[in-house]
């Protein structure tokens, strides 16, 4: 939070320090034309298409951050279910479904956590787990009919977390397009160079004028990059969901 803090103050610091260097070096001429209505109709629409590239990128991360939070939720959700209706089969396969899906979630929490922060592939090993508590599941022909019923919910649940298990894989690899960070990039340094455009007498007004908007700028954009890794960063989703259960 501090780093990002201290580049959003450092953007606006140095675009302050550009107009003070303009006005001081090429200050508006007594006779010169003025153009403060050409560049207000041209800064006007720079602003409105960079809101939209804005817009389209926080939807984007937003989105895909509102998902990624869903999918661990669910998935955590129906581990937890499965463990707890598991005390409806037989003890034997009891034992093997509740030992096997704390395997999976330790495996989640220790193993995948950490790579998908890094945006590293997640491998088959957890598919495997899944398929070893499912084999677990399994109850024999001589079981009760609530024995049934249970394994049934089992599969059920399991079916459940192998979507939510795909969704959040899913989430793990997303990216925002390289179009768009160019486009905030570009944007962002035409909307800000833009505002040079003013015949601005008072440099001091000039000054904050261009220190706001620099600020603000970088933040939104610092933001998106933030929410672009949605288990990495300020904003990570973190695996409470499942250490709440296990």
């Amino acid at each position: 939070m501090i780093e990002s803090l201290a580049i959003v103050l450092g953007v606006a610091l140095l675009a302050a320090a550009v107009v003070l260097l303009k006005h001081r070096f090429w200050p508006p001429g007594p006779d010169e034309e003025p153009r403060e209505d050409v560049a207000e109709y041209i800064s006007m629409m720079v602003g409105v298409l960079y809101a939209l590239v804005l817009g389209l990128a926080l939807v984007s991360v937003w989105d895909t951050h509102s998902g990624a939070e869903d999918h661990t939720a669910t998935e955590a959700s129906a581990a937890h279910q499965i463990h707890l209706i598991a005390a409806g089969l037989p003890s034997a396969q009891a034992g093997r479904v509740r030992g096997g899906i704390e395997k999976y979630v330790r495996h989640v929490t220790d193993t995948e956590w950490p790579a998908m922060a890094e945006r590293a592939p997640l491998g088959p090993e957890g598919w495997r787990l899944l398929d070893g508590v499912r084999a677990a599941g399994q109850v024999p022909a001589d079981a009760t009919p609530a024995e049934m019923a249970t394994a049934q919910e089992v599969l059920a649940q399991l079916s459940t977390l192998d979507e939510a298990r795909r969704g959040r894989e899913s989430d793990s690899m997303e990216r925002l397009s390289p179009v768009i960070w160019f486009g905030l990039i570009v944007g962002g340094a035409l909307t800000i160079a833009f505002m040079f455009m003013f015949g601005v007498q008072r440099s001091f007004t000039h000054v904050v004028m261009v220190m706001g908007l620099s600020a603000l700028i970088s933040f939104t954009v610092l933001l998106i990059y933030q929410m672009d890794s949605p288990f990495h960063g300020l904003f990570a989703v973190d695996p409470d969901a499942f250490t709440r259960y296990f």
